[in-house]
């Protein structure tokens, strides 16, 4: 039997269907990238406001996006973790909490990138 791959643009529009109910799913039981997508459209409001350059402008925006993407990875790591079952193991503890320090250190990123162009617009 053959398996034939969708190539070209069919396999762009699945993969684009499957991203957007990928961020749909997140979106609806995620309680962490809703409020991440709130402070994403908090922050491109701010950014445009703010009399910034684009690569700033750039910076800002993305080190938020850059949130959003490492926590839709940390709850992927944490559906597949919980699927595999609902024991306690120590492996399955490790790899939940290296999933929340990657969305930590990417907070820490944003916090350091805003903070050094808010300090450089204002002191």
């Amino acid at each position: 039997m053959f398996v034939t791959k969708v190539t070209g643009y069919k396999r762009l529009y699945y993969a684009t269907w499957y991203s957007l109910k990928g961020l749909k799913a997140a979106f609806l039981s995620e309680p962490a990238v809703r409020q991440e997508s709130f402070l994403l459209i908090v922050g491109i409001a701010v950014s445009l406001w703010l009399d910034v350059s684009m690569m700033e402008r750039i910076l800002m925006i993305g080190s938020i996006l850059l949130i959003i993407i490492v926590e839709l990875l940390n709850s992927a790591i944490e559906a597949v973790v919980d699927r595999i079952g609902p024991e306690i193991h120590e492996l399955s503890g490790k790899a939940k909490d290296i999933g929340s320090a990657a969305v930590f250190m990417a907070i820490m990123l944003a916090l350091l990138c805003w903070g050094g162009i808010l300090y450089g617009l204002f002191f």
